[in-house]
């Protein structure tokens, strides 16, 4: 069975946003590292939307620096599916879900292939609520944000999750990259 990867850069005050942290060349390329263990993306319509069109069209940029070429080209290479009621259109390689978000990862995870990466925060915290996510990939950034988007806002969990850190790898940046398993 696929195992469902979860993966964010975090502040150390808990910040979410993709706007207040570190990506530099090492982070780049630990993601495009990730990318390479999975076959197929997870997103809501608003972290779709961030990730298409920017990294289809800096695979395509010349004058992109040779991490931004390889994250995309990885990134723009693997199907995707968005879980959206209001995405009207996608990319030749994305299928958009209006419903169902529990019973279309419990077929997609039945499914062959490498692993399944979820990526974003509405989601993946509705797939944490409900006990879908097997793996967890944080990298923690050296910020205090002060603000911003919060994983697990809106969800009441059912109980506490355990988790069994089983990796962590820290960047020149002062980022610590590290990797739990669900138990």
């Amino acid at each position: 069975m696929r195992k469902l990867i979860y993966a964010i850069n975090i502040t150390l005050d808990g910040c979410c946003d993709h706007t207040k942290v570190i990506a530099d060349e090492e982070l780049l390329n630990h993601y495009t590292s990730l990318i390479g263990e999975v076959d197929l993306f997870v997103y809501g319509r608003k972290t779709y939307e961030l990730m298409v069109p920017y990294w289809p069209e800096v695979a395509k940029d010349e004058s992109a620096t040779r991490a931004d070429k390889e994250f995309a080209r990885a990134f723009d290479s693997k199907s995707k599916v968005v879980f959206s009621r209001s995405l009207e259109s996608a990319e030749a390689n994305t299928r958009i879900i209006r419903t169902g978000l529990r019973d279309e990862i419990l077929k997609l995870k039945q499914q062959p292939g490498k692993n399944i990466l979820a990526g974003g925060v509405n989601v993946p915290s509705q797939l944490i609520g409900l006990g879908l996510v097997d793996e967890y990939r944080f990298v923690v950034q050296p910020i205090l944000a002060g603000g911003g988007t919060r994983l697990l806002e809106d969800i009441n969990l059912q109980g506490r999750l355990k988790l069994k850190l089983v990796e962590t790898k820290t960047l020149a940046s002062g980022c610590v990259a590290l990797r739990y398993l669900k138990q």
